[in-house]
C-alpha cells in the first residue's frame, strides 16, 4: 500500500501556455490588421493624389500582388524554415518596388518590422529592420517639398524602439520558458523522489510489522510446540498447557494477518459501500460510456474476493480505453446462489483468437487469470470481430466462504 500523495503535475507548459499563446494571437492579429489597414490607405492615397497615372496599374498589381504574398505568411508558421524565408524576401521585394513607385506605401513597414523580428535570428532581423527604415526615410523625404530633421530622425527612432522593446521581450520570455521547464523537470523529479521515499517507507512499515507481530507469534508457537514435543511423555499436562498457548498464540497471529490484508486493500472498498459501489463508481475515461447492473441479492463476500474483482474491473476498463476503441462498456455483478459472476463487455473493435490475443496484451490478463486461480474461479474471453469483447470472471461462492 502507498500511502505517499502523487503530486499533479502542473498545469503550465513550456511549449504552449494558453495565456502567452492568447497574447501572441492577439498581437499578430492587431498587425496583420494594421498592415491592410495601412496598404488600402496607401492605395487610395495614391488613386486620389495621381489619377490617371500611367503606373496606376502597375500599383494596383503590386499592391494586391503584396496582400496576396501576406495572406500566405500565417500558413506558413512562424519558424524560419526555407519557405517562410523565401515568403519573406518576396514580401519585402514586392514592397519596395511599390515604395520606389509610390512612396507613400513606405509606412506598410511599421507591420513589417514585427513579421522580420518574428521570422529572422535577432541580428538578420536588426539588419533588415535597417534597410527597411533607410527605405522609409528615403520615402519620407522624398514626398516632403522641403527637408524636414523630423522626417530623418523619427522613422529611426520609432524603429529602434519597437525592435528593443520586441527583442527585449522576446528575450524575457525565453527565459520564462526556461525557467518553467527547469520547474517541470524539478517538480517531475520530486514526485518521482516522493513515490520512491513512499514505497520504501511502506515496505519498511510492512516488514516491521511482519517481524512485530507475525514472525513473533511463529517464533513464540515454535518454542512452544517444541517444549510440547520434549514434555509430552513425562509431562502430558504441561504438553498440553503449551500446545493451548500456541493455539491461542496462532489464533492472535491469523487476526494480525487478516489485519495486514485488509490494509492492503483497495481504497475504493474502504468507504463501506461495498463491491457494487466500487464498481458503480468505476470510470473508463472521456469517450466512454461505463454502465453497471447490479444482478441477484448480494452476498457477504471476503476481502480478497472482492478486492480480486475489483482490480479485473480496472484491468478490464484499462483495455478498453488502451485497445478496443469503443464508446460503451457494460459492468454487470451477478449473484447466481452458487457462485458470483463479474461481466465486462463492450461495443469495441474485438479481435480475432481470444487465447492468443489476449497473450499479447502484457501482463494484465496474465494477472487476472491469477487472481482467479488463488480463489477457485474462472475467467473467460469472447471476442468476434466488428462485435466487441466480454470478459467474465466467475467465483464459487463456497471457495469464497
Amino acid at each position: 500500500m502507498d500511502a505517499t500523495p502523487h503530486p499533479q503535475e502542473p498545469a503550465v507548459s513550456a511549449v504552449s501556455h494558453p495565456a502567452r499563446d492568447a497574447d501572441t494571437r492577439v498581437l499578430a492579429a492587431v498587425m496583420h490588421t494594421a498592415f491592410f489597414l495601412l496598404l488600402g490607405s496607401s492605395v487610395a492615397r495614391f488613386l486620389l493624389r495621381h489619377p490617371g497615372e500611367p503606373r496606376t496599374p502597375w500599383i494596383i498589381a503590386l499592391g494586391t500582388t503584396l496582400a496576396l504574398l501576406y495572406v500566405l505568411g500565417p500558413a506558413l508558421g512562424a519558424a524560419p524554415t526555407l519557405r517562410r524565408l523565401l515568403w519573406l524576401g518576396l514580401v519585402v521585394a514586392a514592397w519596395v518596388v511599390l515604395v520606389i513607385l509610390a512612396p507613400s506605401f513606405a509606412w506598410c513597414a511599421v507591420p513589417l518590422f514585427y513579421t522580420a523580428l518574428r521570422t529572422l535570428p535577432p541580428r538578420a532581423a536588426i539588419v533588415l529592420v535597417a534597410l527597411l527604415t533607410v527605405f522609409v526615410v528615403a520615402a519620407q523625404l522624398k514626398l516632403s517639398k522641403a527637408f524636414d530633421p523630423n522626417l530623418l530622425l523619427a522613422p529611426p527612432a520609432v524603429a529602434a524602439l519597437a525592435t528593443a522593446v520586441f527583442v527585449h521581450m522576446e528575450r524575457q520570455a525565453g527565459a520564462q520558458r526556461a525557467l518553467i521547464d527547469d520547474l517541470i523537470r524539478t517538480r517531475r523529479e520530486l514526485a518521482a523522489t516522493e513515490r520512491r521515499e513512499g514505497t520504501l517507507a511502506e515496505r519498511q512499515r510492512l516488514s516491521m510489522e511482519i517481524h512485530d507481530t507475525l514472525a513473533q507469534h511463529l517464533s513464540s508457537q515454535q518454542m512452544l510446540l517444541q517444549a510440547a514435543d520434549r514434555t509430552w511423555d513425562t509431562d502430558p499436562a504441561t504438553a498440553r498447557a503449551h500446545v493451548r498457548t500456541a493455539t491461542g498464540i496462532a489464533a492472535r497471529g491469523l487476526a494480525e494477518a487478516r489485519r495486514l490484508v485488509h490494509d492492503l486493500a483497495p481504497p475504493e472498498l474502504e468507504g463501506g459501500g461495498g463491491l457494487a459501489d466500487a464498481l458503480r463508481a468505476l470510470d473508463a475515461g472521456p469517450g466512454i460510456e461505463v454502465r453497471f447492473h447490479l444482478e441477484g441479492a448480494p452476498a457477504p463476500l471476503p476481502d480478497r474476493a472482492e478486492s480480486a474483482l475489483l482490480r479485473i474491473a480496472q484491468g478490464a476498463l484499462a483495455n478498453v480505453r488502451e485497445h478496443s476503441g469503443a464508446r460503451t462498456a457494460a459492468l454487470t455483478l451477478s449473484y447466481l446462489g452458487d457462485q458470483v459472476v463479474l461481466d465486462i463487455a463492450d461495443d469495441g473493435r474485438g479481435f480475432h483468437e481470444p487465447a492468443r490475443a489476449a497473450g499479447q496484451r502484457g501482463h494484465g490478463l496474465p494477472a487476472m487469470r491469477a487472481r482467479m486461480r488463488q480463489l477457485g474461479g474462472t475467467l473467460t474471453i469472447e471476442s468476434t470481430p466488428g462485435e466487441g469483447t466480454v470478459l467474465s470472471a466467475a467465483i464459487p461462492l463456497e471457495h469464497t466462504g
